[in-house]
């Protein structure tokens, strides 16, 4: 006999997270700006306070007591999160600042023996600005060539496109997993298969990708994976840059100084075995617990069914707009996406439309999302962006119709 799941419970998960339970102007929260950065549960924030409070110190250098602790607890997260991407090795997670600093450090490390004058990266038209200038700047240092996958009406990558654009010359093919501005899900496997059939090198920027669903690195084969802590329900200032073992060994240090060595002198310097060679300094300790308190709080879950509770969610939204809103124009309109919606209400500006919502309790982001150049494809300015995760409510998405139809009312 089949066994049903239980329906989840959200009132009982949004209990998990405090920052929800406020109100904004007199009205109650709904926040709708997880793509910008999601909110954290009470596990993280307790994590967070039982580290300064009864372990802080600095990891790897101490014989003492608490020096021993935080290391232990720092190298747990790092076990955590290899877990969590399945890679082969908890070496090949490599602490960072967040998703930006990943792909630099990949990109800074690549310009200083890999890449040449003649060579060409590849990156698509959806790209973040934090996978698009660094590669820029890796381009002007090198004499490389930058190349840019086309992208539909719709905002799907144009494979086709993509396969001409592969050739000897390719070195570094670097694609989000997720659109940031869009919601777009992008064919990610195909484009890893056609890179390597080429000899390229892919790195994926999953900060969107993983707050939704879990990420196998090994079966998409990707070389490289970057993502931010505070996107995935974890601190901000932290990030990891997963790299295949082989890869990783490759690449020259991205920054010098203390933890990265193995020994200094004045003629010479050796470097550390992975992760170490890539961590100079002292790391955000804290926020690398607290990424790992993060996972384990999601693998708390049933996580089939918070991601069925998002794609819920997007087409109550999706219905509920195209309803009520006959001027409305939804960008990145997809069967199949994450849960984000950008969109136009027209003639009406982004921000104004934004600061009504907000003084009646609707949290969206507007503007470009950092994509200046995807929305110069579609010929505007910026859009509103509502972006769900597992603890909004089709509760929260009628508070923000009927705001939305009040500053449409408003500003027309």
């Amino acid at each position: 006999m089949d066994v049903k799941t239980p329906p989840l419970d959200i009132a009982k998960l949004r209990q998990d997270f405090p920052v929800l339970h406020q109100k904004v102007a007199g009205k109650p929260l709904a926040y709708f700006d997880n793509a910008a950065s999601a909110q954290k549960p009470q596990a993280v924030i307790d994590t967070l306070s039982h580290y300064y409070e009864t372990t802080h110190s600095n990891v790897h250098r101490g014989v003492h007591q608490l020096s021993q602790k935080a290391t232990d607890a720092f190298e747990e997260a790092r076990k955590i999160v290899q877990q969590e991407l399945n890679a082969a090795h908890p070496h090949e997670i490599i602490w960072t600042k967040g998703t930006t600093d990943s792909i630099n450090l990949v990109a800074s490390s690549l310009g200083q023996n890999q890449i040449k004058s003649g060579d060409e990266i590849i990156i698509s038209a959806l790209e973040h600005h934090s996978n698009i200038v660094p590669w820029q700047m890796l381009c002007q240092r090198t004499g490389a060539t930058l190349r840019v996958i086309p992208i539909s009406d719709e905002g799907e990558i144009d494979l086709q496109a993509y396969r001409e654009l592969l050739s000897s010359r390719t070195k570094m093919v670097a694609v989000n997993h997720y659109s940031n501005a869009l919601g777009l899900i992008n064919p990610v496997e195909a484009i890893i298969e056609e890179a390597h059939k080429h000899g390229a090198w892919v790195l994926l920027d999953g900060a969107q990708s993983l707050p939704h669903r879990p990420v196998d690195v090994r079966a998409l084969d990707a070389d490289f994976y970057a993502f931010s802590g505070h996107k995935v329900f974890g601190p901000t200032g932290i990030g990891v840059l997963y790299g295949k073992e082989s890869l990783l060994n490759e690449l020259p240090p991205y920054q010098g100084g203390g933890e990265m060595i193995a020994e200094v002198s004045f003629e010479k310097t050796t470097y550390g075995e992975l992760p170490h060679k890539f961590e100079a300094g002292t790391p955000h300790i804290a926020g690398a617990i607290g990424l790992g308190a993060a996972f384990q709080y999601l693998q708390q879950q049933d996580r089939p069914a918070l991601a069925r509770h998002e794609e819920e969610l997007l087409a109550y939204a999706t219905d509920a707009l195209r309803r009520h809103f006959p001027r409305l124009k939804i960008y990145g309109d997809v069967p199949h996406k994450a849960s984000v919606i950008s969109f136009l209400l027209e003639d009406i500006h982004p921000y104004d439309a934004g600061a009504i919502l907000d003084k009646l309790g609707v949290a969206i982001r507007t503007g470009h999302h950092c994509n200046q150049p995807l929305m110069q494809r579609f010929g505007i300015s910026g859009t509103m962006r509502a972006s769900f995760a597992f603890y909004n409510t089709t509760e929260e998405i009628d508070q923000f119709i009927t705001a939305l139809q009040r500053a449409e009312k408003m500003l027309s």
